[in-house]
């Protein structure tokens, strides 16, 4: 690992997890000497991060020299907050360490007052039933949806039908107790949605349907908010 590297490493570590850390949780992270680790603590003082802490004490960020102070207002910071606690409770395990990581990057660049309140934020998500937990790496459906890139799964529906399915994965929706994946299914050749937990065995193709995922998504969109209108309607006339 070149020396530049590790710094960046260094940082990441900094900004991550509750401080202080120790120089040996350093060490052990970055799989270098806690003598290596106060050393490039010195250079990354000297370039201009305000790191609290000494030998036997741990460290912490104060202040990154690399990231400018971020602004927001104070309901905006309240907002990120409560939505990137709402993914620690529904989101995949992928999701959840990176909401985990943007909570922490986002603080170490805000003011401290503005820091402070993330912090002790007076708003919080819980979640007593959540979404069942997807049986598939929701990671590779997800950047084969941003890839535009077909995908094939088995898929069981509601009443326990078992069929192989190829789509075009259009866009993920979090509902109340289940996650969809919005597509265009090659079976059926029409908008589907799928939910998570009952597919197995996904297979991310080498077929591209780039450029047509946001114009399809906005139909699918369309499409099914015409369904449940009729459905509302129905409802109301009965």
């Amino acid at each position: 690992m070149s020396r530049t590297a590790r710094l960046f490493q260094l940082m990441q570590c900094l900004r991550s997890g509750a401080p202080p850390h120790t120089a040996h949780s350093l060490a052990q992270d970055l799989n270098i000497s806690p003598r290596t680790v106060h050393r490039d603590i010195d250079t990354l003082r000297g370039l201009g991060a305000v790191i609290d802490g000494a030998a036997g004490f741990g460290f912490t960020l104060i202040e990154d020299a690399t990231l400018p102070p971020l602004g927001f207002e104070n309901d905006e910071l309240e907002a990120l907050v409560l939505g990137l606690r709402e993914v620690e409770q529904i989101g995949d395990p992928d999701l959840v360490a990176a909401a985990r990581s943007a909570l922490n990057k986002l603080q170490a660049r805000l003011p401290s007052r503005q820091s402070h309140r993330l912090a002790h934020a007076v708003l919080a998500a819980r979640r007593f039933s959540r979404p069942e937990a997807p049986a598939i790496a929701v990671s590779e459906l997800r950047r084969a949806t941003w890839d535009e890139t077909a995908v094939e799964f088995a898929y069981c529906d509601a009443q326990g039908a078992r069929t192989r399915r190829r789509v075009d994965p259009l866009g993920i929706t979090y509902l109340d107790r289940s996650t969809m994946l919005v597509a265009w299914c090659h079976l059926r050749q029409d908008f589907r949605a799928f939910r998570l937990d009952r597919m197995r065995d996904l297979v991310v193709t080498e077929q591209s349907f780039r450029p047509r995922r946001i114009p399809l998504l906005r139909e699918a969109i369309a499409r099914f908010q015409q369904q449940d209108r009729t459905c509302q309607e129905g409802v109301t006339g009965a």
